[in-house]
């Protein structure tokens, strides 16, 4: 990917006249040029000039420099010893918004974050409102060197690029191979969609060491699998394993924009969720992209992302009375294990569409829908672990069931990992189908976590504490240093930590049980649900989104999505007593305890969920309790937080 559209020394700049300039970049841009973009560029061209013959050094400028992360390019990034410059221009503006000095800041963090030739390097975020008389201001740079945003006037630029300069430069070195350093970027799930569905690709999109070399690995041997299906009329099903945050979705993402942009068609890869939060989520994230991207009507840019990103529920309902083949030729199902065995779909059917008799499991059903297909089809089923919060989820043994039961043949394709996914008796699997049909392959599984770029060890962590191994999970907080885990008595301490905490539009926001009743004392009602996309989506003036931390997002709401920094509030329904958990559910007025197995094995796994939502931080809130109130008593609540402090978390001062 082109990393800028101009990369030039400042001589050569300088030298070149305004027309030559305006050709480069007239040149680089792949899209329609429409008249404020051009008028954008001529602004920067003569102003930038002055301003480097005032300040009189040498450096590089660089044009619509990529942050593919985000999908997105900066204005201007000016390289002048050893200190990067990151310029914005809101041409026409008469002042700076928050928007913009966000925007600049996101720039400036993913930089640091990221790339690698700027983790050492002093960072300066600059907006510039074309149309302003801002004076010219002192910049404050926070401990990694990211200084916080500063907004100044065309005419006072000169001042702030010397002042800087001449405090923390130091000798300019190899300026010129600065943007081809490495970018090691790990891309939020709505951030991914965004730019895959704009026609990046994994490879541009994030890091490049072994763990996301095994991402990258998955999906080209999945595509390749896909081609052979195509090639020779073959119906397949493949099962693609991953650990916790490992980039299941985002592979899944990734195979279904490649196999769409290889057929050069909008149905052959469809993404397919029964998580009905993450699917209201992407598609509307999609939406919001392409209207600002394209310029396109919202019912028209939501039609495009709904033929992309579909809810699993819907796509069966649409084919329960439909029974042509469906147009997608190339299906991934997120999550595949959790889709509902016989007992939990003949119930639903029976309960919610008024179908008495169906007897298929949904595996059963969806294999049968996609098996209309007469030539060819393939079946993506992603699998994670820890994930179930839910009763009735069939698990991987349902699906090959349903390869069994079904009348035509299906050629299945797997890591020798699928195995650890399965509860119960996995060496008899796939007993019943014959071996001429069963391939393994060591690049379907995903064994390295990529959610948070501070800690790859962070699911690893979690499982210690949830199995109540506090000295185990001390042992592995060695290697979360660059992750901060607090705990806090106090809810107004921990909304200020997280306001404190992010910088730029770093979202963050408050997560708890979905049986998390008794917080109702401290302003959270967990029985009032949030509407996900305003949730994660929206700014910080919508009172409906995250950064308002007047709502909690339950596990149902949060599982599949993420924030940078979360505010987990815990309550009694998960306690410790006598280095054990205990497992209850209010009902009522009061707590009861939940014996069955599988009933506290969904209530561990839905703490799970939350305490893995985090990518830079996380901090808990444990209430005191109240010893007037028999269902939130200090003895319910203080062995939580003793146990976790012996885990290693840090009390928040």
């Amino acid at each position: 990917m082109q990393r800028s559209y101009i990369d030039l020394d400042f001589k050569t700049f300088l030298r070149l006249n305004d027309s030559e300039i305006m050709g480069k970049l007239t040149k680089a841009h792949f899209f329609a040029l429409d008249l404020n973009q051009k008028r954008a560029w001529e602004f920067q061209v003569k102003h930038l000039k002055r301003t480097l013959l005032e300040i009189k050094e040498e450096g590089r400028i660089y044009f619509e420099f990529s942050i593919p992360r985000m999908g997105k390019r900066a204005d201007i990034v000016l390289l002048i010893k050893n200190i990067i410059f990151l310029l914005e221009y809101k041409v026409g503006a008469n002042q700076p918004d928050s928007s913009g000095l966000d925007q600049a800041h996101d720039y400036s963090l993913d930089l640091k974050n990221f790339h690698l030739g700027s983790h050492n390097k002093y960072i300066v975020p600059i907006l510039i409102p074309t149309e302003t008389d801002l004076p010219s201001q002192s910049c404050n740079f926070a401990d990694d060197k990211v200084a916080f945003p500063t907004a100044v006037s065309p005419e006072k630029l000169t001042q702030i690029l010397i002042e800087v300069t001449n405090n923390f430069g130091s000798p300019d070195g190899k300026s010129e191979i600065w943007a081809s350093s490495g970018y090691k970027p790990t891309p939020t799930i709505v951030e991914a969609a965004k730019a895959l569905f704009s026609g990046h690709s994994v490879k541009e999109i994030t890091r490049s060491e072994a763990g996301v070399k095994n991402l990258q690995e998955t999906a080209t041997k999945v595509l390749s699998i896909i081609k052979e299906a195509k090639t020779n009329k073959k119906k397949s099903v493949i099962f693609v394993t991953g650990v916790p945050g490992s980039g299941k979705t985002l592979a899944g993402l990734e195979i279904a924009t490649s196999s769409r942009r290889a057929s050069h068609s909008e149905d052959e890869g469809v993404f397919l969720t029964g998580n009905g939060p993450l699917a209201d989520v992407l598609r509307e994230a999609l939406a919001r992209d392409e209207v600002e991207r394209n310029e396109v009507s919202k019912k028209t840019a939501m039609q495009k992302a709904k033929t992309f990103v579909q809810n699993i529920h819907h796509f069966r309902d649409e084919y329960l009375s439909n029974f042509n083949p469906p147009h997608e030729k190339v299906v991934v199902f997120d999550e595949a294990q959790r889709a509902w065995n016989l007992s939990a779909t003949r119930r639903f059917m029976n309960q919610k569409r008024g179908i008495s008799d169906f007897e298929q499991s949904e595996p059963e059903f969806l294999l049968s829908v996609m098996a209309r297909h007469e030539d060819w089809c393939v079946v993506i089923c992603l699998i994670g672990n820890g994930q179930e919060i839910n009763s009735g989820e069939a698990g991987v043994a349902e699906w090959v069931k349903a390869v069994e039961k079904s009348k035509k043949d299906w050629t299945i394709y797997f890591s020798s990992k699928l195995y650890e996914y399965e509860h119960g008796n996995t060496s008899e699997l796939f007993n019943k189908i014959r071996p001429s049909f069963i391939n393994k392959y060591s690049e379907l599984h995903l064994g390295t976590s990529i959610r948070s770029f501070r800690s790859e060890r962070l699911s690893e962590y979690i499982g210690k504490v949830l199995e109540g191994e506090n000295q185990q999970a001390k042992e592995v907080l060695c290697g979360l240093k660059n992750y901060p885990l607090y705990i806090s008595r106090s809810l107004t301490q921990v909304k200020n930590w997280l306001k404190e905490v992010s910088r730029g539009s770093e979202r963050y926001g408050l997560v708890s049980s979905s049986n998390a009743i008794r917080l109702k004392p401290y302003g959270l009602n967990m029985k009032s649900k949030i509407d996900p996309t305003h949730w994660f989506l929206s700014n910080k003036q919508d009172i409906r989104s995250s950064y308002y931390l007047e709502d909690a997002a339950s596990e149902f709401e949060i599982q599949g999505l993420e924030l940078d920094w979360v505010g987990l509030c815990w309550d009694a329904n998960l306690r410790r007593n006598d280095g054990n958990w205990e497992f209850y559910s209010f009902k009522g007025t009061k707590w009861q305890n939940n014996a069955q197995t599988e009933r506290q094995f969904y209530l561990l796994n839905s703490y799970r969920v939350l305490m893995t939502r985090a990518r830079q931080g996380m901090v808990i809130f444990v209430p005191e309790g109240d010893k007037e109130d028999d269902t939130r008593k200090p003895e319910f609540y203080d062995p939580i937080y003793e146990y976790l402090l012996s885990c290693g978390f840090k009390e928040l001062n």
